[in-house]
């Protein structure tokens, strides 16, 4: 797998991965799993971000 490719899968898990932490904690109530999954899912986002910017300079 190329570099590029493993940047946006990394992403797209940090993403998924904040969404469930923040949806499991929000729903047992839990504040600080509910924003541990929020950092991880704006980590994932900006690195998102940042790949998609990358391949703009590309082209």
């Amino acid at each position: 797998m190329s570099v590029v490719k493993e940047q946006k899968a990394r992403a797209k898990a940090e993403q998924a991965k904040g969404k469930v932490k923040k949806t499991t904690g929000r729903s047992v109530g839990n504040e600080s799993l509910e924003g541990k999954g929020r950092g991880e899912q704006v980590k994932g986002d900006a690195r998102q971000v940042k790949e998609k910017i990358k391949d703009m300079f590309k082209r």
